[in-house]
């Protein structure tokens, strides 16, 4: 048994590469084609996606997929978002129940177990109230996220190019001739 000719060797785990591959996927969502809006609505979107997603087991996730394609977001940003959402989501559940009681008329959970099966009974008692505020909230939540995220990469976009009309200048007193 022998090895194929220019088989490469795996290289050794270095967290250095994490380091950079993380920076470059950072930079790429940055500098998105589209600019800020497309990333800021992405981020809104799937943080708008968490909010309701316990409540529907998990099958909300799939909403991410058409909302990014419709309103033309970041896929990237969208997951970043959808991300984001799992880890504030825990504190926001009492809000979520409790915007989701205020909402729904009394007596809700009644009035659609007559037409739905058995099975679905504790499901709906349990899960309407937080559905309902977390749909509620996340739309919140996306709009409240989705300004200062675009703010603050166009502050980043016009910092870059400063920087770089600055370097350019620069280089240009720099390789002129002198007489």
């Amino acid at each position: 048994m022998h090895q194929r000719q220019g088989a490469k060797s795996s290289q050794p785990f270095r967290f250095q590469s994490v380091k950079r591959w993380f920076k470059y996927k950072y930079l790429l969502l940055t500098r998105a084609k589209g600019g800020p809006g497309i990333v800021a609505m992405g981020f809104s979107i799937g943080l708008s996606v968490e909010m309701f997603t316990l409540p529907t087991a998990g099958l909300a996730f799939f909403l991410i997929f058409p909302l990014v394609y419709l309103f033309r977001g970041s896929m990237a940003a969208a997951l970043i978002g959808f991300v984001f959402g799992k880890v504030i989501y825990l504190p926001l559940t009492y809000i979520h129940i409790k915007v989701g009681g205020m909402v729904l008329p009394r007596g809700t959970g009644r009035h659609l177990l007559a037409f739905l099966p058995d099975w679905m009974d504790m499901f709906i008692k349990s899960n309407l109230k937080l559905f309902v505020g977390g749909v509620i909230d996340g739309l919140l939540l996306g709009l409240l996220f989705y300004f200062p995220i675009r703010w603050a990469l166009e502050y980043y976009h016009t910092q870059r190019k400063e920087k770089r009309k600055k370097r350019k200048a620069q280089m240009v007193v720099n390789t002129e001739p002198t007489p």
